[in-house]
């Protein structure tokens, strides 16, 4: 070319690329470096005495107030990871310490963190077959396995999602479908929801987690469309009133399309009577959605097993991987028993699983899924299962199971202390009974203080409107000795608070 701009094209066999990616020598000899400095910065961040530093927000805020997140030039990761290390990893929660007892948060498992690393390096995205040959099919026997394990027929079938929120979502979403494809005449995929959708409900328990409700916000049939069932003296759902509840809604020309119920309530760990569940969703024709995102890893267990029985009969189940399994999030698994059913959400993209991949067996797995670019979140559980198996796996569910009962035993007999209820999976809900002062302030405050000195981060709850304190014990490293302990601190706290504020 002569005169004018200079040709854009000139330099094009040059790239500006080094060190940046894998796949050359500088860039192979980049990475391990970096995972090394990785690795160096996630030990020293979980090597440390306390579960929290007890930075405050605005505490937090002022360290990032003078980074420039995106500089004009850069600097060497070990630099940015030091950074990083300082700023950031020195006040993340540790879940792997026996007093971060809050929320199911789990420690994952070093098999788990190292499966981590795989996904992250090798970057497939699982919605078609041609960007993650290998793991379409891992990640279809991983699901296979959970179907096995949850004794559902052949033909089922399932998919990985980012949790249990989304597997609820995705539950209802299917129910919604097959109520009005079946009895409605209405495609509400390509047609929108029916001229009467506001007579549609669905049916849960009044302990049920809150993604029921914003699943029907979602679904366009707002959170009024969820009807609440009062709970035993258990907190599971009460069979008896469900049949007065379904009553009700017939009486009232409601049309109930889908049971809700729950293996693992979030606050009492209760689990629903399934069987009686499963009873009252076939006799009334409804689409019967398990939330066991908590309690579902009592798969895993010969001695548990039993406290999900009926879970078999579901239409759909949500299992979460990033707790009780002790997998890093985000990993979860949605399931069905007629893996047919697929079919109410599916749609074909010519670039993406033409009808004939469909045809031709191809696993192009976004039609499962709700997502379309999706990580490979199978191979965590996979290489876990492979690791360690079943019965080790199985020994520490039983083991936090144990454990809660016996804290709660420790609770019951402190007089300070007051069980608000019997231990059920792995949580443990209690309070502080003060001489003086009200109790609903009281208990959050201590909550509060151990937070602020980083000795432990513990949870804060209401039970029938009163403020309660909780452990949910994940952790197969706590033990009762040192939970007794953190029960004392609670004490020593309370007492504390307790006399400041009575002089």
């Amino acid at each position: 070319m002569s005169g004018g701009a200079p040709d854009a094209t000139e330099g094009l066999d040059q790239p500006p690329v080094d060190d940046a990616f894998l796949g050359s020598d500088d860039g192979n000899r980049a990475y391990a470096a970096a995972a090394d400095a990785a690795t160096r910065a996630v030990v020293t961040a979980t090597d440390r005495a306390t579960p929290y530093s007890g930075a405050a927000p605005d505490t937090l805020r002022e360290r990032f107030a003078e980074r420039r997140v995106l500089p004009e030039r850069g600097q060497s990761v070990e630099a940015t990871l030091g950074e990083v290390t300082d700023e950031v990893l020195s006040s993340v929660v540790g879940v792997f310490d026996p007093d971060c007892v809050a929320h199911l948060q789990c420690p994952p498992t070093i098999p788990g963190l190292a499966a981590e690393a795989l996904v992250a390096g090798t970057n497939q995205s699982m919605d078609s077959f041609d960007q993650a040959p290998a793991p379409s099919v891992c990640e279809e026997r991983v699901v296979d396995a959970l179907c096995d394990r949850l004794s559902f027929p052949a033909g089922a079938d399932g998919v990985f999602t980012s949790g249990g929120t989304q597997s609820n979502l995705q539950g209802l979403l299917l129910a919604r479908e097959w109520f009005c494809r079946e009895r409605l005449n209405c495609d509400v995929q390509t047609e929108g929801l029916p001229a009467d959708a506001d007579d549609l409900r669905v049916v849960t328990s009044e302990a049920a987690h809150f993604t029921a409700a914003q699943a029907t916000a979602q679904l366009g049939l707002g959170e009024d469309a969820v009807v609440e069932v009062p709970t035993d003296d258990g907190h599971r759902m009460d069979p008896d009133a469900l049949d007065a509840t379904l009553a009700d809604l017939s009486a009232d020309g409601c049309r109930p399309f889908a049971l809700f119920g729950t293996a693992g309530t979030t606050d009492h760990g209760a689990v629903d009577p399934l069987p009686a569940l499963a009873d009252r969703a076939a006799e009334h024709d409804l689409w019967f959605h398990v939330d066991a995102a908590y309690g579902g890893a009592l798969l895993l267990s010969e001695r548990e097993r039993s406290t999900l029985d009926g879970i078999e009969r579901a239409d759909s189940v949500a299992v979460d991987f990033h707790k009780l399994f002790y997998q890093p999030i985000s990993c979860g698994a949605f399931l069905l028993r007629d893996g047919n059913q697929f079919r109410l959400q599916d749609r074909n993209a010519a670039y993406l699983n033409p009808e004939a991949d469909d045809d031709a067996g191809v696993p192009n797995l976004v039609g499962k899924s709700l997502q379309t670019t999706r990580r490979f979140d199978a191979l965590k559980p996979y290489v876990t299962f492979r690791t360690l198996g079943r019965e080790r796996l199985a020994d520490w569910v039983e083991y936090v199971v144990d454990l809660a009962t016996a804290v709660g035993d420790d609770v019951r007999d402190h007089p300070e202390l007051e069980l608000v209820c019997e231990p059920q999976l792995s949580t443990v809900l209690f309070r502080y009974r003060p001489e003086e002062g009200d109790p609903d302030e009281i208990n959050p405050a201590i909550r509060d203080r151990l937070l602020r000195a980083g000795r432990a981060v513990i949870a804060r709850t209401e039970v029938d409107g009163r403020a309660t304190l909780k452990f949910t014990l994940l952790n197969p490293r706590a033990t009762r000795s040192s939970l007794r302990a953190l029960l004392a601190s609670v004490v020593e706290h309370g007492t504390e608070i307790e006399r400041e504020r009575s002089t």
